[in-house]
């Protein structure tokens, strides 16, 4: 049997992915009340690293030890992946001295790559085109402040950029309503658009896109790769910046979110973290929560708790 992987938020059934959000939310309670849990003691995490990272590392690794396994920390610069070795190869060599493999990285590409020649299971940290464990953490916090987000309405301000990809691919799995405002040539995905069909409209007033949201999100205007883009849309982009006065124009319970880092006086004002519809901070934490259930539902204990 081939290994489970989490490339994408189409990886799972809806079903699945429900049980993991309800399954971070027992975790979270678990070690509020210092309870130790470690069904994967004896089981090593390998993270690899092309993009720099705090969240996602601090997570993962934290995340596996709290499980009782323990994360090895791998970047090109310290392994053969940055001197030219196949991903093919890369992925027999690791697979078979690991347990699981997430990889944080600029190309799609190299984590389908990886994942076909892996026979333990592999994870997506982050690719230009998707960002799947961030959605799980938001889908998450979501849940713990205003319950189930099916038949809510979602609006993604910014960038059509990674996050951007997996809040389409989360409007489909958890059944809510997207519209995204960003500037003309900048959009997602034409294929996720066209696959989620009537759950996603684009919107290109920011105004008319947050009116009645019940969540709103963004992300940094410039991604790690696009620096020499940054004096060209910071200017694009300007328009689009998100503040309390714009939040007002959406549901009396919405609630902000930003994946972080956030570039205060840019894709958000000074003061929007600060702001008490802003769970940024929650929204960070889960991460934590969120992919120790991920860890947990996709690597095989190395032995049964009682």
């Amino acid at each position: 049997m081939s290994a489970r992987n989490f490339l994408s938020l189409m990886d799972c059934t809806p079903a699945e992915l429900a049980g993991l959000i309800r399954r971070g939310i027992e975790l979270k309670d678990l070690r509020d009340r210092s309870v130790l849990f470690e069904p994967l003691k004896g089981r090593v995490l390998g993270m690899v690293f092309e993009k720099s990272s705090t969240r996602t590392r601090v997570s993962f690794e934290a995340g596996m030890i709290q499980l009782g396994g323990q994360a090895i920390f791998l970047s090109p610069r310290d392994t053969q992946l940055g001197r030219g070795e196949p991903i093919g190869d890369s992925a027999i060599v690791l697979s078979s001295m690991l347990d699981v493999v997430m990889l944080r990285t600029f190309k799609h590409s190299t984590l389908t790559e990886f994942a076909a020649k892996s026979r333990v299971p592999v994870i997506n940290g982050l690719s230009d085109e998707l960002h799947p464990c961030q959605l799980l953490a938001d889908m998450q916090t979501f849940l713990e402040h205003r319950g189930s987000i099916q038949g809510k309405t979602v609006t993604w301000i910014g960038d059509g950029n990674n996050m951007c990809n997996s809040y389409i691919e989360a409007a489909i799995q958890f059944d809510f309503q997207l519209r995204i405002s960003c500037p003309e040539g900048y959009d997602p995905s034409p294929a996720l658009l066209a696959q989620a069909g009537e759950r996603v409209r684009l919107v290109r007033d920011p105004r008319e896109a947050v009116r009645g949201a019940h969540l709103v999100s963004t992300d940094v205007w410039t991604s790690m790769g696009q620096e020499e883009e940054t004096a060209k849309r910071l200017e694009l982009f300007a328009p689009l910046q998100v503040t309390r006065e714009l939040l007002d124009l959406a549901a009396p319970d919405v609630l902000f979110m930003h994946c972080l880092p956030a570039h205060r006086g840019e894709e958000i004002s000074l003061d929007l973290l600060d702001d008490s519809r802003s769970v940024a901070w929650d929204q960070a934490e889960n991460r934590l929560h969120a992919q120790k259930a991920l860890l947990e539902f996709l690597v095989k204990p190395a032995y049964r708790p009682a």
